[in-house]
């Protein structure tokens, strides 16, 4: 590993970045990973190749009648479990063709020898991409880890955009409506009363443009030239878009939805609830030839799984 202190001018003088200048060059890439991310979370209908989660909940078991009598609890069906599948992430990541490294493409440093030297390729990544994924992929949500996902339980977050752009949650943990199910409407409601529990939504995290110092490379006369600042920062842009999608280091970027997984976990955990009660057994008296019973869902609220979006590198 080859950590290169890369030099810039400091009135008219040569002089080696500090680790301050250094991690100001990374927080520039990663938000320029922002601009353009190379690993892309999208919101979709229904298909998407980051698996199935399901919600869970309880319906009314169906209605039981007798033309002479109510039937009686042990003869009518238990609530049942509905069970709601969502795939609604779909991971995408575009084929990334950086510039090629020429041998004075990067930032010069001083040799051990004193001389001045371009940074190789592995030089870049050692010092500013590789730690800019690692940055990238932490568990934290700020502007340090822009371009990346996380999952809230709102819509609208400050300092994030909602993927879909439409507020459409990527999950509904849902439980059986209590209050829909009275025993003088036996037979006449739905056995299905869902109420929504709580939202899910997918949300990228917005960046912050930071301020650096530009470093100095060797141009095509073999002289020390500062960068001009667009043609660094999309130099940069293109390797970290590359290296978080197609790294061959272990620094390619990765995101997982389940209940176990490998990376840090991002955001909120989606809990999956459901109410469990050994059922309501109610009864309604229509005619004297209709006599109706029915088990109703009830009990506390559970959690049975919890699901989490967790970001890895590979």
């Amino acid at each position: 590993m080859a950590v290169r202190k890369p030099l810039k001018n400091d009135a008219g003088n040569v002089k080696e970045m500090s680790p301050t200048e250094i991690n100001q060059i990374i927080d520039q890439i990663v938000y320029q990973y922002s601009l353009n991310p190379s690993v892309i979370l999208t919101v979709v209908g229904s298909g998407g190749n980051l698996g199935t989660i399901e919600d869970t909940r309880l319906q009314a078991g169906t209605v039981s009648t007798s033309v002479s009598s109510f039937p009686s609890e042990a003869t009518t069906q238990e609530p049942q479990t509905v069970t709601v599948s969502y795939s609604k992430i779909d991971q995408t990541s575009p084929i990334t063709t950086p510039i090629s490294d020429t041998g004075k493409t990067w930032p010069v440093y001083y040799t051990s020898g004193g001389h001045i030297q371009a940074m190789s390729l592995q030089d870049v990544k050692d010092t500013f991409l590789h730690p800019a994924v690692d940055q990238l992929i932490s568990a934290s949500t700020t502007t340090q880890q822009a371009g990346t996902y996380y999952i809230s339980t709102s819509a609208s977050v400050a300092g994030a955009t909602e993927v879909s752009g439409t507020a459409t949650p990527i999950f509904l943990d849902t439980q059986a409506d209590t209050t829909a199910y009275t025993a003088g409407t036996i037979g006449d409601h739905a056995l299905d009363n869902p109420t929504t529990v709580t939202s899910y939504y997918l949300q990228r995290i917005n960046g912050s443009n930071t301020s650096y110092s530009v470093p100095f490379y060797i141009n095509t006369q073999n002289n020390l030239q500062e960068y001009d600042p667009s043609t660094f920062q999309s130099l940069v842009q293109e390797w970290i878009r590359h290296t978080a999608s197609t790294s061959t280091d272990g620094y390619r970027i990765s995101y997982s939805l389940g209940v176990s997984g490998l990376g840090n976990t991002r955001g909120s955990g989606i809990a999956n609830t459901i109410l469990t009660g050994s059922g309501n057994y109610q009864t309604r008296f229509v005619n004297t030839d209709d006599y109706r019973a029915q088990e109703f869902p009830d009990g506390t609220s559970t959690t049975s799984s919890t699901y989490y979006l967790r970001i890895n590198k590979s």
